[in-house]
């Protein structure tokens, strides 16, 4: 039977009478007494669904929002999960978004009163740092409370099992069916006290491994340019380039303090139009090495490099571009053991990876897109993906790390300074040796989620035949499953023509925002003139977007 709005205006009264935040409880209570109930459908229209990526949201009062009592179920569920597979403890961290530590301390409250234990971490600190304690410390788990580069308004809860690594299947589903199985909130008992909230030890130790990433005495002479995006880096990043012996990064003045309103950006995402503005205005003025972005949470690390033919005198590298970098750091420094170690990518991200690693004899493994798969690959020595996610150290965190990575690439280009040369120029040796491989993106952010949907549905139906004139020679729904891969929700083209060694495209709806995603690569011969390569290639992947978005009906 069809719900009627006197059913829906009883379900939020329910809701709002058993809210445990007077914050949210009263944005209910208004929505009740003006009866909106376009805005009440929308928040009571189903529950935040928890999946591999945890939970994230809009904050608000109602099911489909983040809020305490969402969180709060979800922590009963978490905390049910535990006890039924022997755990005992969890660790719990947090950003500096709102209702980050009210969520956290909610988790802490619903763990001891579970019979578990539970730490929280000291004060607003970075997703790795989250990640390196749950194995430091041996716990059976871990929460981060974050919503990592999302808009203001968005946060999150992202867990991770004892390996320190992101849940995956069937993990996430038996977390799931334990929050489906709370009942009223009045029942999940909350302690007031017992939890522990942990000293700086933890962090210094994570600090310690941080910089044993690098080579001893290793060459430290590099000016950067650095901004936290209003998260939680500068801190943590400063100390660990102290540490490292680097000279203290400068930080951008109006990004640098933790801001959860992320008042100078659109999106706080090193990716997104206009975020590395400031970043560029601040380099203009103090012509660094470097330029080096965190987003929020600091498990992602963008840099950029100086560029006159750019327009704002700096040039962002591509995410696969870094990594392809940090991999060729590695094999340079014997970092990576022949025959032993292995190194794993997304498979989003460049094919140029695994050329790198086949030259020095190194494992490699594709993997799905998150870190929750690239984390758990046998033997993993190094990992990354195109959006900016970089694991240099899986011994010490099981996660990106923007922290380790952005003391990797420093070192690197502070031993190219020594030299004379640049990150520039290991990106054209890596094209004259393997091939110019060129990425791109076409995204778009949508209001309906259905768009998705219908896309998805639109291509399933109706793949196209041909790309910029190159031809589709294998369209592989990879909900099938595809190269002894999970089933996911996404698309994989491959396409051939004489222009190309190889070209590839991928297309999946984002796991944490509201987006269709699609990944562009072509890979063209590179011989002497490497200009004339990223040439051909940028025009390449320039034509194959129209045709794609139109095949797509974006």
């Amino acid at each position: 039977m069809e719900a009627t709005v006197e059913d829906l205006l009883a379900e939020a009264q329910a809701w709002a009478a058993e809210d445990p935040d007077p914050e949210t409880r009263a944005e209910l209570d208004d929505l009740l007494a003006r009866q909106d109930v376009e805005e009440l459908t929308d928040r009571f229209s189903g529950t935040l669904e928890f999946g591999t990526a945890g939970l994230r949201g809009a904050l608000g009062a109602g099911p489909n929002r983040m809020n305490r009592a969402v969180v709060i179920r979800a922590a009963a569920g978490l905390a049910a999960y535990l006890r039924e597979n022997g755990g005992t403890a969890a660790v719990i961290g947090y950003d500096a978004r709102h209702k980050s530590y009210d969520f956290a301390r909610d988790t802490a409250a619903v763990m001891v009163g579970a019979g578990l234990r539970a730490y929280l971490l000291p004060r607003p600190l970075p997703t790795p740092v989250l990640a390196y304690a749950i194995r430091r410390l041996g716990a059976d788990a871990g929460v981060m409370v974050t919503a990592s580069h999302n808009p203001p308004q968005d946060n999150g809860y992202k867990v991770y099992l004892g390996d320190g690594s992101q849940i995956v299947p069937p993990a996430d589903a038996e977390i799931a069916a334990g929050i489906a199985a709370v009942g009223p909130l009045a029942t999940v008992p909350l302690a007031a006290d017992g939890w522990d909230v942990l000293g700086e030890d933890v962090l210094d130790a994570y600090l310690d491994r941080a910089v044993a990433v690098l080579a001893e005495g290793g060459a430290r002479e590099l000016s950067t340019v650095y901004t936290p995006m209003h998260g939680v880096g500068l801190e943590i990043l400063a100390a660990a380039f102290a540490r490292a012996g680097f000279p203290p990064p400068l930080a951008v003045a109006e990004q640098a303090a933790p801001d959860p309103d992320f008042p100078t950006v659109a999106f706080p995402n090193p990716e997104e139009p206009g975020a590395m503005d400031l970043a560029f205005k601040t380099a203009r003025d103090a012509n660094p090495d470097l330029v080096i972005a965190n987003d929020p949470d600091a498990d992602r690390c963008a840099v950029a490099v100086p560029d006159p033919a750019a327009d704002a005198g700096w040039r962002m590298l591509r995410g696969d571009e870094l990594g392809a970098l940090l991999a060729a750091h590695l094999v340079r420094r014997g970092a990576a053991e022949p025959g032993r170690d292995v190194f794993a990518a997304s498979i989003v991200s460049s094919s140029l990876l695994s050329r790198i690693a086949a030259a020095a004899g190194v494992g490699y493994e594709d993997t799905l897109t998150g870190f929750k798969w690239i984390a758990r690959v046998p033997g993993l020595r190094y990992g990354y993906e195109e959006a900016l996610g970089y694991c240099v150290d899986p011994a010490g965190v099981r996660d990106k790390d923007g922290i380790t990575a952005a003391l990797l690439i420093a070192e690197m280009a502070a031993e190219l300074r020594a030299e004379g040369r640049t990150l520039g120029n290991v990106l054209d040796e890596l094209a004259v040796a393997h091939g110019l491989h060129a990425t791109d993106q076409l995204s778009a952010r949508v209001a309906d989620l259905s768009l998705i949907g219908d896309a998805m549905a639109r291509l399933r139906a109706h793949p196209p035949a041909r790309l910029a004139g190159l031809d589709v020679v294998s369209a592989e729904d990879l909900q099938q499953g595809a190269d002894g891969l999970p089933p996911t929700d996404g698309l994989r083209y491959r396409l051939a023509g004489e222009a190309v060694t190889s070209a590839r495209v991928v297309v999946r709806p984002s796991g944490t925002e509201p987006k269709i995603k699609c990944y562009l690569e072509v890979v063209v011969p590179a011989g002497t003139d490497v200009p004339a390569a990223r040439a051909r290639a940028a025009a390449l992947l320039a034509a194959i977007k129209p045709d794609l978005a139109a095949a797509a009906g974006l």
